[in-house]
């Protein structure tokens, strides 16, 4: 991908337009969407369904309704995510079964949290008071589905079970993080305290050394920046075994979804490790895997796979930044020089995932950001360098998400980015009429991380404060005592 510079006036106008869209989509939603079928999911014609597999997209629901608020200052989105929030979302808090707490309730709980610490919101104790309690309880919970792994670490492993560790889980760090700035530990057996910002740190680590390949030699397809959606570990001994695969093409090719929940997902736990005190990172005991070299040992690891899938994300789309479903689809040999040119959502042999790309872009201008900002304190040109390039790359992505064929101007389609995919190898996605692959639909998250992205987008053009999840979180955290973290 060459990504051509986005002209901050033209976005801004684009996001302008994306907001007023968006109203009537989030609008349509509460009319018409029957809530006793479980969460929407995606679009089927342009209608919003539901498909059983976990709730893992009612966050976004609510939490959409709540960035809508954000950026425009409409009340009734205010009134609508926060009252379903506070309504419905609490199952959540403490489903023990699914790794997606950083997805459904920073998204909603969080969200409401932070807008009342950046004074968006009138300051309601008895609200703050629900959100806090909500975040610290979610925080653990997610914290508590733990695997331990041969080499003394561990991974929040997934809803396939204790062996599974999803790249897509690095972003459910977040509710790990909250709960942690709100001064919350884990309680185990015989009160045995363990830090939330540890296992954090672990989980983290597992994901950039299991997920991500450095071209290094693991294996006979070891691309830099390559990405695993799943690793497979040997629960008796906590042996890494394997990579796998559960909605892209094979193991051995990347799940371009995943690899964009891997983009944002450190992008955004660098900004928030980078915002810590020195001391939470050194406590003894912690974060071993890197040498006791405390916190610069973590933000560097951090770093590290965030740039090399950044790098893969360019090398590997269309020139246009949208990517197909997965790197190694078998179509897209059929497709040509696909890299050569924009995506094309139409074609006969695989589809584009829209979502990947709303993800990612956000991602990108996140890491951007932050490797510009502190290669200036550092006095580090490569780095300031390497960050331009990577936010012009973001905002370019999202500048041609805002605009058709992407962005859903239809009054009779409910969703708002299309061309988004699910899980192609199961079939899920529908494929219209007088096509062959699935295109022209939206899902719930790819539409909440359009508006996540845009909101960001429109913070760094005005120069406003930065949409950052844990603002007004309190400086420190609570370091665990007495018995050892694990």
């Amino acid at each position: 991908m060459r990504p051509p510079s986005e002209d901050a006036p033209a976005l801004a106008k684009k996001l302008s337009a994306m907001w007023e869209l968006s109203a009537r989509k989030l609008r349509a939603i509460e009319r018409s969407y029957d809530e006793s079928r479980g969460s929407p999911v995606f679009t089927v014609d342009g209608r919003w369904t539901s498909r059983g597999w976990t709730e893992w997209t009612q966050g976004f629901q609510y939490g959409s309704a709540l960035l809508q608020f954000d950026a425009t200052g409409e009340q009734e989105f205010l009134r609508t995510g926060r009252a379903k929030t506070h309504a419905r979302m609490a199952p959540h808090l403490t489903h023990m079964g699914v790794h997606d707490h950083g997805f459904n309730n920073v998204s909603t709980y969080g969200g409401l949290l932070r807008m009342m610490n950046e004074g968006r919101t009138p300051e309601d104790p008895g609200e703050r008071a629900a959100c806090e309690l909500a975040l610290k309880v979610s925080g653990a919970v997610q914290a508590r589905r733990w695997t331990r792994t041969a080499d003394g670490g561990g991974f929040i492993y997934s809803f396939n079970g204790p062996h599974s560790l999803f790249v897509d889980t690095v972003r459910s760090l977040r509710a790990l993080a909250l709960a942690h700035s709100l001064g919350h530990v884990l309680l185990e057996e015989n009160d045995r305290r363990i830090s939330l910002l540890d296992r954090l740190v672990q989980h983290a680590s597992a994901t950039a050394r299991w997920s991500v390949y450095y071209g290094e030699g693991r294996d006979a397809y070891d691309i830099p920046g390559r990405v695993a959606h799943e690793s497979v570990f040997n629960v008796n001994d906590g042996a890494y075994r394997c990579p796998n695969s559960q909605q892209g093409w094979s193991p051995f090719t990347t799940w371009t979804r995943g690899l964009a929940w891997a983009i944002l997902g450190f992008a955004e736990e660098i900004e928030y490790v980078d915002s810590r005190p020195d001391a939470e990172l050194e406590p003894p005991g912690q974060n071993a895997a890197f040498g006791g070299g405390g916190k610069p040992a973590v933000i560097a690891m951090m770093r590290r796979a965030a740039q090399v899938t950044a790098e893969f994300w360019l090398a590997h789309t269309a020139s246009d930044g949208i990517p197909y479903w997965d790197t190694g689809a078998p179509g897209l040999d059929k497709l040509g020089d696909w890299r050569g040119r924009p995506a094309e959502p139409f074609n006969d042999f695989e589809p584009v995932d829209s979502s990947a790309a709303a993800i990612a872009c956000q991602g990108l201008a996140r890491l951007g950001t932050w490797l510009r900002a502190s290669g200036s304190a550092a006095g580090d040109s490569a780095r300031q360098a390497a960050g331009e390039r990577y936010v012009a790359a973001g905002l370019s992505v999202l500048g041609r998400l805002l605009e058709e064929p992407y962005l859903s101007t239809r009054e009779d389609h409910q969703g708002l980015l299309l061309h988004s995919v699910y899980h192609r190898p199961n079939g899920w996605d529908h494929v219209p009429a007088g096509r062959k692959v699935p295109c022209g639909e939206s899902s719930m998250w790819g539409d909440y991380h359009l508006r996540e992205a845009a909101l960001h987008a429109q913070r760094l053009l005005d120069g406003s404060a930065p949409l950052m999840f844990w603002t007004g979180m309190p400086s420190t955290g609570r370091i665990p005592t007495g018995r050892k973290a694990q």
